[in-house]
């Protein structure tokens, strides 16, 4: 007999973040995708918005706090629906999956780390489109470093890739002149 589809989701879910996980045996990689989750905690985007700041003035500075003001709202959101979900995260749950890294908080979805960068770069690009190059690719890597350390199921990322995209539009949507 099948199981039911809810439980062949969270085995199929459990299953590729056990083989993501299990790629961070390799020190090198982990170290890598360490690099990229601690950058991802808020340090790049940080690090953009002063960028932006300095490099383009006030332009910058309305790209920045459009940023920070979508950021803001982001942080609102994925802690409401941690606390209202209180999903584990993989290591927790799973004594095969190792954290590779030490989790912010309790709790597993949605992916902070994955909300907020896809909202920061879809914002980002709305100013400097020239940044795709940079942001994309690191958004990418951000959201893969989240289920690769452990810390995160698949379905935790893809769901706040979701969350992030439609938060970083809406905001674009409200603020961005017609």
């Amino acid at each position: 007999m099948l199981a039911p589809p809810r439980n062949r989701l969270q085995a199929h879910d459990a299953g590729w973040c056990l083989r993501a996980n299990r790629a961070c045996t390799r020190a090198w990689l982990r170290r890598g995708f360490a690099i990229v989750s601690r950058l991802g905690d808020g340090v790049f985007w940080y690090a953009l918005m002063t960028a932006l700041v300095l490099l383009d003035g006030l332009d910058g500075l309305v790209a920045a706090a459009h940023m920070a003001a979508t950021g803001g709202i982001a942080l609102l959101m994925y802690r409401r629906l941690k606390r209202w979900t209180r999903r584990p995260r993989p290591f927790a749950a799973d004594l095969r999956i190792q954290a590779w890294v030490a989790p912010l908080d309790e709790f597993s979805f949605p992916s902070g780390h994955t909300l907020h960068a896809v909202a920061f770069t879809i914002v980002a690009l709305a100013y400097y489109p020239v940044l795709a190059g940079l942001l994309v690719p690191f958004t990418v890597l951000v959201a893969a470093s989240r289920v690769v350390l452990g810390l995160h199921y698949p379905s935790d990322v893809l769901a706040a890739t979701a969350i992030g995209g439609a938060l970083g539009a809406m905001s674009l949507w409200l603020a961005m002149p017609v």
